[in-house]
């Protein structure tokens, strides 16, 4: 008796579960999943906050799209963006800007949305100055 108990809690606790799952209904359209996004969802995002520049060690090291990184090109990392997408840096002190595009994460300090390589740094900013207000707009 007690087995029979226990098969019909575990078939009622099953039958619950089953009624809470996220399974759309076969008759209803798929959405995309809410993490789906490419550059063209986000042209025209906009947002400042600070920026700063990879350090030199990181030369020639894989970033989290697989590319090397290299200073010498336009790239940055961002937190969220989508790989290869285009982005707009304005330094809001001297106006000066310069087109990167996405292909690490990062930045992981506390109050920073991008991380720029050097040259991209360079083209808005002096070296020196480390951290730079800006403004980032998505383009492509």
């Amino acid at each position: 008796m007690r087995f029979l108990l226990n098969i019909l809690v575990a078939i009622l606790i099953s039958t619950l579960m089953w009624g809470c799952s996220s399974l759309q209904p076969t008759n209803s359209p798929a959405q995309p999943a809410a993490t789906t996004t490419n550059s063209m969802d986000r042209v025209g995002y906009v947002k400042m906050g600070k920026a700063s520049f990879y350090a030199d060690k990181h030369q020639s090291k894989k970033t989290a799209s697989g590319d090397l990184y290299d200073f010498k090109l336009n790239t940055a990392a961002h937190r969220t963006l989508p790989f290869g997408t285009k982005v707009r840096v304005t330094n809001m002190e001297n106006g000066k800007s310069v087109v990167v595009k996405i292909n690490d994460r990062g930045p992981f300090i506390k109050n920073r949305i991008l991380d720029l390589s050097k040259s991209a740094f360079s083209s808005i900013a002096g070296a020196s100055s480390g951290i730079i207000d800006v403004k980032i707009e998505v383009i492509e």
